[in-house]
């Protein structure tokens, strides 16, 4: 038995919308997938957005960021320990590969990113164009309009 739903019966009556059945079913993957590694969203200006991911144990050769078609990619790879001549007794610090992604609102950008303390911190800005402001448009007398 399939617990997905369509939101097709929703969507006909809708124009532009397409991406928002994207997001939901988006949304119910990451529900039943893993946690791993933690993070937050944090909104700390009215433009301004931070992804703090804890990212112990990886250093910054070991993540990569990337940016494709309004979504951004988090990828973390295991390093190569063998040059290492070390016997873990006990190994709390997970470092196993992981793929985080985050759909990316309209005119968001990544301005910069820092591993710092083992929190890899991801900045980001929105960034409005004018054409896309909203615009207030004066009321005049309706004789000027019609004659131009």
């Amino acid at each position: 038995m399939s617990t997905a739903f369509s939101m097709t019966p929703l969507l006909r009556q809708s124009v532009g919308f397409d991406r928002f059945n994207d997001l939901f079913e988006s949304a119910m993957r990451n529900e039943a997938g893993s946690s791993y590694p933690p993070y937050n969203v944090e909104k700390y200006a009215d433009d301004q957005y931070r992804i703090v991911v804890a990212a112990a144990g990886f250093e910054d050769d070991d993540l990569e960021l990337q940016v494709e078609r309004d979504v951004l990619t988090v990828t973390g790879g295991k390093r190569d320990n063998s040059t290492e001549n070390v016997t873990y007794l006990y190994q709390g610090i997970a470092q196993r590969a992981f793929k985080l992604s985050f759909r990316l609102a309209d005119h968001i950008e990544v301005k910069a990113a820092n591993l710092v303390n083992g929190l890899l911190n991801i900045h980001l800005v929105r960034i409005v164009p004018e054409e896309a402001k909203a615009k207030r448009i004066p009321i005049g007398a309706s004789r000027s309009v019609l004659n131009s």
